[in-house]
């Protein structure tokens, strides 16, 4: 640690989790201090803002009881670090990074900067290698790849929750030791009783004893939500390009990530953009999205799977919108599947995967996988026009094949999609080439002659 300074009278103002003080000393932005209050307390804090006369620091705790004339700020002239070993595995932390399981400490072998280290970019790999979710609809139509950011499009009062813990204790990568795969949750402004579902979930399953917990609370300081994610992916970063672990990362949810950015930067006197988000919400959701990938000459890979809920379920709300561009790729959750009792309610059609044709086929998965998941979302497609057929002449008024592509829609839905435990991917394969069965073979013209006498005409 480099030498710290101690300031005292120089605080000018708190407003919520912001403390104003006017600038005595150079410092820099994001350097970490601790706000020594009257009452006895330390709080955490880091420099947000810096003009010609005030600082402007986070607090990372509330600042309730703080008395102006006596804080004292520590300024430690560095960014917040966070000290790390394999020691993290198994152990559940708060919000910025201290243990709460009531374990020991964690034993410190190297301590890296929160916000990350810069990447050159001709250093990263193209992601690569297939991992398996045990979920249906994910690993067979949208699959996720190693090194991939893929986030899940939810709404408010979907099961996300649910499918993020699901896929959390039945992640793996194929071929690849189980000591070798990680995983590092992190629940950003999470209510007390989700808290308690992912903690015991993880014990429960025993994925605990490969993972890594981080847990921020909705009563939580605001500020310290902007920096869960941060600390989580500091924690994956180290496992995967220093120890040589694959590392699935799942943050839930980051919806609540950007609502208390929009209030951080509100308090701060930022300009908004669109409705009241900052200007620099892509940015910022960047330098978090982008810690995912692959290095050359580096055996670890970092995955992001990033969980947030849409406001109105809607798809184009700046925080959505922004994160498809940054993204590669989606995967929607339906309120419509989910009314109708489908787990998970992933809606297929708007999904998607960018960089599955990378992780999946001959030596990876199987090599009629590409051409199995082509066929499905082309007869599903068709299902789903099927439908909107069928409301306004009825299904009595549709063709013969337009009935089997209705049943075949349904089937699709209630057999592949919906799903009450894991499934491996031999085991969805075999489900889709049992539903494409039904159909004509006139109408299977994303599959070779091959695939269709092996398939469906051997089994029929």
């Amino acid at each position: 640690m480099r030498p710290s300074l101690l300031v005292s009278g120089a605080a000018s103002r708190i407003d919520g989790p912001l403390l104003f003080l006017r600038r005595t000393l150079n410092v820099g932005l994001n350097h970490a201090v601790s706000v020594h209050g009257g009452d006895g307390r330390t709080r955490l804090g880091r420099i947000a803002a810096i003009d010609e006369e005030f600082l402007t620091v986070e607090l990372l705790e509330s600042g309730a009881g703080l008395a102006l004339a006596d804080t004292v700020v520590r300024f430690h002239l560095e960014p917040l670090h966070f000290g790390l070993s394999t020691g993290i595995l198994g152990r559940v932390f708060d919000g910025v990074g201290r243990v709460i399981d009531g374990g020991p400490p964690i034993p410190i072998h190297r301590s890296f900067q929160i916000d990350g280290l810069p990447l050159n970019p001709v250093a990263r790999a193209r992601p690569h290698d297939f991992i398996e979710t045990g979920i249906s609809a994910v690993d067979l139509m949208n699959s996720l790849v190693r090194g991939q950011k893929l986030p899940i499009f939810s709404g408010g009062g979907l099961p996300h929750d649910r499918l993020a813990v699901q896929i959390a204790n039945h992640a793996r990568l194929r071929g690849a030791e189980s000591q070798d795969f990680a995983i590092v949750f992190a629940g950003i402004g999470v209510p007390h009783a989700s808290a308690d579902y992912f903690r015991r979930s993880f014990e429960a399953s025993g994925v605990l004893e490969r993972a890594a917990l981080f847990l921020n609370l909705a009563s939580d300081s605001s500020t310290q939500r902007l920096l869960t994610p941060r600390f989580a992916l500091t924690a994956a970063e180290y496992l995967a390009f220093v120890e040589g672990k694959h590392v699935l990362v799942i943050l839930t949810d980051m919806t609540n990530y950007c609502e208390a950015l929009r209030e951080v930067s509100g308090a701060k006197g930022d300009v908004p953009g669109r409705k009241g988000f900052p200007g620099y919400l892509y940015s910022d959701l960047a330098t978090l999205y982008e810690r995912a990938g692959c290095l050359h000459g580096l055996a670890g890979t970092l995955t992001q799977l990033s969980i947030l809920t849409m406001p109105s379920d809607d798809i184009g709300h700046p925080i959505p919108d922004l994160t498809g561009y940054i993204t590669e790729g989606q995967i929607v959750l339906s309120r419509e599947l989910d009314r109708a009792g489908i787990y998970p309610p992933i809606s297929v059609l708007p999904s998607l995967s960018r960089l599955m044709k990378d992780g999946i086929g001959r030596g990876s998965t199987d090599t009629d996988h590409p051409a199995l998941a082509s066929q499905l979302y082309a007869a599903y497609a068709k299902a789903t026009q099927a439908r909107v057929l069928a409301s306004v002449v009825g299904e009595e008024g549709l063709l013969e094949i337009d009935r089997k592509y209705l049943a075949f829609g349904a089937g699709f839905e209630q057999e592949l999609v919906s799903q009450t435990s894991a499934r491996t991917l031999e085991a969805s394969m075999e489900i889709g080439w049992r539903l494409l069965r039904a159909l004509p073979k006139v109408e299977l013209s994303r599959l070779s002659d091959a695939q269709i006498a092996q398939y469906i005409e051997a089994q029929r």
